[in-house]
């Protein structure tokens, strides 16, 4: 029981800590736009480096992953809609799957 309460309490200040000291760090508005323009990024460039990867292992055949993410970027690039790029990406692994 101790030792639960303890992962759980150690689970909560790791979780709590990066929230809560940025706006005890920085009081002042940043101005730098290097800073800002980094903070701003940040979530997507988490978020692509946790996905990627496993693009590339979500399918059957390397070929399909490929054409999936092909497609996906392309239409990423083109900026349609989140809906458009996912269901035009798994409709291009679906017919690469049939054909491969």
């Amino acid at each position: 029981m101790e030792r639960a309460l303890t992962a759980v309490i150690l689970m909560a200040l790791v979780t709590y800590l990066p929230r809560v000291l940025p706006m005890a760090v920085f009081r002042k508005e940043i101005n730098s736009g290097f800073i800002k323009s980094f903070l701003y990024y940040v979530p997507y460039a988490v978020l692509a480096s946790l996905t990627f990867p496993d693009i590339f292992t979500s399918t059957t055949s390397m070929v399909t992953a490929i054409a999936g993410t092909l497609t996906a970027l392309l239409l990423a690039y083109k900026e349609k809609s989140l809906v458009v790029v996912a269901l035009c990406s798994m409709l291009t692994v679906f017919i690469t799957q049939l054909i491969v």
